[in-house]
């Protein structure tokens, strides 16, 4: 039976991997999770003393973390651009694995997609997603052609390989958050959105009462959210499907990346939807922003390996395919406006005749050629400065007076050539068959990770059972666990549910006493007791998923106050030797069943002095007041 099911699962994943589509799909998948990862190490930075000192700008972290960030966001950036993408995004799975591994991203600042972002970046490893909109093809191309012989890189994909990122990430992370809410009562109630949109921790600045008043819209979402998660897994692949799936996805994560100050996960999430747009819609989107006709030719000598250069590199960025490169020796004969022009003066310049059939030589076909794209305009409004172009001028007539003309050797095809890493796997991936074979070993055994996590988290933990009765086997999934959530992204998805919200009724903010005793709100929690930007994200998780719970802790709330408050004093001039910041507090409702004007009623409560962090000597003492005292949960 295992060896039946196996063979189906190859057949199936061999159709797949023969099966030929546009690449354009999966570069754009590249570009985006390339683009959330770069603004997510970008936020790194800026929070690093934040997240990684142990005490901001007093206590401060590994000094490698300030060397090993620029090159994680160089990764990221060769990544989104396609320049060397397999390496780069090896490189960015590696530090993604690091950071989240041995740094307090891990816990104290997770950022509720590490997971998600480890599993699709190793799989960016591995997918040709350099075929499209990507760097790679254009160093490719310059690297393989020669006048007479013009090397075009690939440009589909097997389908397989659009599949995979929502087959081994989407697919599992709805299914297991699915499982999960089952064991929630607001989610069961149908109030899964509502409720977090009313806590004023997990809000964005933009004001949705409006739709939280709406009890029919918000239980409709609800339910609609949870089935959706339970179907996706088994439809995103047909068809019939495709776009309602896709729609329903975008609305949702959209929701999420504009009404919640998790933005990072909801812009995450979106990338993915790339790999759901119909293939005929990326070939249409082709066909809509290519001009019917082009703007401008532009004759070359085609015995010139510095023009054949020059061909293919604005030709791999005019993307509307506004210029027409013609060979002068087969196509200038043609041309009214090059009449009279002897073939040696020709080959002396680059030539371009408009659509008003004007002559334009040197520099000034560069202009054309930059006006003509489009997008590249205030270039061409650039170059035509002045000093720049007297510059410019300069510069292009010693380039091609002392260029070189093509001989026979230059005129012989070089075949693109593997190098021996590359030769090394492809001999060990080998024919079609073998690597449908070995995906589909490798598909098995990612479902026995996803379901020991599923069961572990999703039933034995809700459920309560004792681990101990289960002897060697509850220490087996410990260990797979651990593996499949540090390397492969494979972890709980229990994001926002009950345990999560229940008894979640006091929220803290910090403001700071001048020297004058006037009270001053830091940048961080305002007067609603939203978070406010940037403090978005993982520094949002921080505070509003560690530093305050349910279940609060005062040592952990000293903890993250006085982390806070060392950032932002540091910030704002503020002498640690001597300064007074006051904890506050407010009540607010979690309740699982409905109440009109939940969102309205808890951002207006009002704030009382719950207690104070005083620094002497750059040493933070907090204490709480009396009638805080007996709500706070004290560890042993």
């Amino acid at each position: 039976m295992r060896s039946s099911f196996l063979s189906r699962l190859t057949d199936l994943l061999q159709r797949t991997l023969e099966r030929q589509v546009p690449a354009t799909g999966l570069a754009a998948f590249r570009i985006g999770y390339g683009w959330v990862a770069l603004q997510e190490i970008l936020f790194l930075i800026w929070f690093r003393p934040l997240i990684f000192d142990e005490l901001p700008y007093l206590d401060q972290g590994p000094p490698m973390i300030a060397f090993f960030l620029p090159i994680w966001a160089l990764a990221a950036l060769g990544l989104t651009l396609g320049w060397h993408t397999r390496l780069s995004a090896a490189v960015n799975y590696l530090f993604w694995v690091l950071f989240t591994a041995f740094t307090p991203m891990w816990r104290d600042f997770d950022g509720g997609f590490d997971q998600m972002m480890i599993s699709s970046g190793l799989l960016l490893i591995f997918l040709p997603s350099e075929r499209a909109l990507s760097l790679d093809r254009l160093r490719l191309a310059l690297k393989h052609s020669a006048p007479g012989h013009r090397y075009q890189p690939p440009r589909s994909v097997p389908v397989l390989a659009c599949y995979l990122p929502l087959l081994i990430t989407l697919a599992p992370l709805y299914f297991d958050s699915a499982i999960h809410k089952l064991f929630s009562e607001h989610w069961r109630n149908g109030l899964g959105p509502w409720l977090p949109s009313s806590h004023p921790y997990y809000i964005s600045a933009l004001e949705l009462g409006w739709l939280l008043d709406m009890e029919w819209l918000q239980k409709g979402i609800g339910y609609t959210i949870i089935a959706f998660q339970f179907v996706f897994p088994f439809l995103f692949w047909h068809p019939r499907f495709r776009v309602p799936l896709m729609t329903l996805g975008v609305l949702f994560h959209a929701g999420i990346t504009l009404s919640f100050n998790i933005y990072p996960f909801g812009l995450g999430m979106l990338v993915h939807y790339f790999l759901m747009v119909p293939f005929s819609w990326w070939r249409a989107a082709g066909a809509w922003i290519r001009l019917p006709e082009p703007r401008l030719k532009v004759y070359y000598d085609g015995m010139c390996p510095l023009c054949l250069r020059t061909v293919i590199v604005v030709e791999h960025f005019d993307v509307r395919r506004a210029i027409a490169f013609l060979d002068l020796q087969s196509h200038a004969a043609g041309e009214p406006a090059l009449a009279g022009l002897e073939e040696e003066v020709l080959l002396q310049d680059l030539y371009a005749v408009d659509h008003s059939g004007h002559r334009h030589r040197g520099v000034d076909t560069y202009i054309q050629i930059l006006k003509s794209m489009g997008y590249t305009r205030p270039l061409g409004w650039l170059l035509q400065m002045p000093g720049l172009y007297r510059l410019a001028s300069s510069l292009y007539r010693h380039i091609a007076d002392t260029r070189q003309r093509c001989d026979n050797q230059c005129l012989t095809p070089q075949p693109p050539s593997l190098t021996p890493l590359e030769d090394a796997w492809r001999q060990f991936v080998g024919p079609t068959r073998r690597q449908a074979f070995r995906l589909a070993k490798i598909l098995v055994v990612l479902a026995v990770l996803q379901l020991n996590s599923t069961l572990h988290y999703g039933l034995l933990h809700r459920l309560k059972l004792d681990e101990s009765a289960l002897g060697p086997v509850a220490a087996l999934s410990n260990m797979m666990l651990s593996f499949s959530h540090g390397l492969l992204g494979i972890t709980p998805h229990a994001l926002y549910l009950a345990d999560h919200f229940k008894g979640y009724e006091t929220l803290f903010a910090l403001t700071w006493l001048d020297k004058a005793g006037r009270e001053h709100w830091l940048p961080f929690v305002n007067q609603e007791g939203r978070i406010v930007a940037p403090n978005w994200g993982r520094v949002h998780s921080m505070w509003a998923n560690v530093a305050i719970t349910p279940r609060l802790d005062e040592r952990r709330l000293q903890k993250f106050a006085t982390k806070v408050t060392a950032y932002y004093g540091t910030l704002l001039g503020i002498d640690l030797n001597d300064a007074r910041f006051r904890l506050k507090a407010k009540s607010i409702r979690m309740p699982a069943d409905w109440e009109p004007g939940l969102r309205r009623w808890n951002l207006n409560q009002p704030w009382h002095d719950a207690g104070e962090l005083v620094w002497r000597g750059r040493i933070a003492r907090m204490t709480l007041w009396e009638p805080l005292k007996v709500n706070l949960h004290y560890s042993e």
